[in-house]
Formats: structure tokens, C-alpha cells, sequence
């Protein structure tokens, strides 16, 4: 059977299905407006905001960013057919480094088209849809404003206390956290992208192993802090409060604070529930 951009691809509406909402809209697929692989099944799922291209040939899945006038030549991700839950393993590599990309792109065209007073604007609406996630989840979000901006502050079930913040003109918001390390434990495997690699297991602490332990690629900095992330991915870092405090305990009461920059608002939309 000879395929073509008019055989949609079979992945296309699982991988709509995985993504969130946003202010109601949701991911539709539909035709791909051209063929980017021959013989390849091709779709373009989209949410009125962003679009992508979901190609399927020979074992591989890719997906290209619909960019407005630039024909797709390099995929933006790829995942071999043989992926367990390829759906799911594409979803959270678009929500960690595609779509943070095009809410990038958009800052920076609709800085230069309509100044930098609507991107604040814009980003305040990004904020609110954020807040009323958080309702909807049952924490109580309060509007606060930072040192560099503005944000919204709750506290988790877990006694923790998180900031969300919009700094400046930064491409992508900043996530904070203040509380007992256990409060991190649900959302650092959804946000912290795996990798092959591992702590070594005699660096740092009893502090920084009890995280390496949970999640190998948190990086040990020193005895009282770890870093995660790489380039085009959310990143940041763990610490205890201070230096003063003990670095031989590793318990999940033990209170630490972190910072997670580069998330966009999908990413939080699709992982509010570990965060109340």
C-alpha cells in the first residue's frame, strides 16, 4: 500500500489526547497540509494556538513545530515505533522543550509587533489560566509580586509552599518551592526529563542520595544541593534551607527550597496535580 499526507498518522490522536487543554480548546487532528516523508502516514493536530506535524514511517515517529512560513526539513523530536507508550513518551518531550518554544517564538513576535507592554499583558492571562487550574484543583492561588514580577503563591497538601512567577520578559516562567522534600517527589519524575546516565553514588550526602536515589538524574552539586535539566528542557535545583543545616539526614520531612526555571504553561497545566 502506497501512503501518502492524505494517510493519517496512527499516533496523531492519542498524542492530541495526552496534551491539555488550553482555556477550553482543545488538540483536534486533521489533514496535514503536505507531505513531509514519502510514503509516510502524516497528520497536524493543533490548538488554535500552536501546530505540529506528526510523521510516521519505517519504525520511526517524528514530529515537526508548524511554523508559520518555514516548511519543516529536521524534526523537532523522534522516538523509534518501538516505544512502549510512544504517545505518552512524545506528549512529555513536547511539553518540556516544543511547545515552551513556540510560546517563545510568540513572545518575542509579539514583542516586536505590538510591544513589550502586551507581552506582559499576555503573560498576566497565562498566569490567571494557571490560577484557575489551581482552583479548580482546590488550592488557593494568591496573586503576589516578586522581586523581578509578577506571580501566584499556594500551599500543597504536603505543607509546602510554591511560587509561580513571570520575570521580566523571560521566555518561559519560573516555579518555586518552599517545604519538605516529600512535596517534590510527585512532580520532579514528570518534569525531569531521563537519561541514560546516573549519580555517582559517593558524591554528595545522605541528603543529596536520598534524591539521586529517586531520581538518578539529579545531578549532586555539593553535600546540600542538587541540580536537573539540560539545554531546551526545564531546569533547576534542590538545596537544603541553608548551610547550617544537617547534610546526614535523609528523611521526607526534611525541608529544602528549589527553583525550576524554563516551564511553559502547558507543562503546568498537564502536571497541576502534583503540585497541589
Amino acid at each position: 500500500m502506497t501512503l501518502s499526507a492524505t494517510t493519517p498518522a496512527l499516533i496523531a490522536a492519542p498524542l492530541a489526547a495526552s496534551l491539555p487543554a488550553r482555556r477550553g480548546v482543545h488538540w483536534t487532528v486533521g489533514r496535514a497540509p503536505y507531505g513531509i516523508r514519502n510514503n509516510a502516514r502524516t497528520s497536524r493536530i493543533t490548538n488554535g494556538r500552536h501546530a505540529l506535524i506528526v510523521a510516521e514511517e519505517a519504525g520511526r515517529i517524528e514530529v515537526f513545530a508548524d511554523r508559520s512560513g518555514m516548511f519543516p526539513v529536521t524534526p523537532d523530536l523522534v522516538v523509534d515505533a518501538t516505544d512502549p507508550a510512544p504517545a505518552l513518551t512524545l506528549a512529555a518531550r513536547v511539553l518540556r522543550s516544543v511547545l515552551p518554544e513556540l510560546d517563545a517564538d510568540a513572545i518575542e513576535e509579539t514583542g516586536r509587533t505590538k510591544g513589550w507592554e502586551q507581552v506582559l499583558s499576555d503573560r498576566a492571562g497565562e498566569l490567571l489560566e494557571v490560577g484557575f487550574a489551581l482552583i479548580d484543583h482546590g488550592a488557593h492561588a494568591i496573586p503576589a509580586e516578586g522581586a523581578n514580577g509578577p506571580g501566584l503563591t499556594w500551599t500543597a497538601a504536603t505543607g509546602g509552599t510554591w511560587g509561580l512567577w513571570v520575570y521580566g520578559q523571560n521566555r518561559a516562567m519560573v516555579l518555586t518551592y518552599e517545604g519538605p522534600v516529600r512535596g517534590l517527589y510527585g512532580f520532579l519524575p514528570v518534569l525531569v526529563a531521563p537519561y541514560s546516565g546516573s549519580a555517582d553514588e559517593h558524591a554528595g550526602s545522605a541528603f543529596t542520595r536520598n534524591l539521586t536515589d529517586r531520581l538518578p538524574q539529579l545531578r549532586p552539586v555539593d553535600a546540600d544541593e542538587v541540580q536537573f535539566g539540560a539545554r531546551r528542557e526545564p531546569s533547576g535545583w534542590i538545596a537544603l534551607p541553608s548551610k547550617d543545616e544537617p547534610t546526614d539526614r535523609a528523611d521526607d520531612d526534611q525541608g529544602v527550597v528549589a527553583e525550576v526555571g524554563g516551564i511553559g504553561v502547558d507543562l503546568l497545566l498537564s502536571t497541576i496535580t502534583y503540585l497541589v
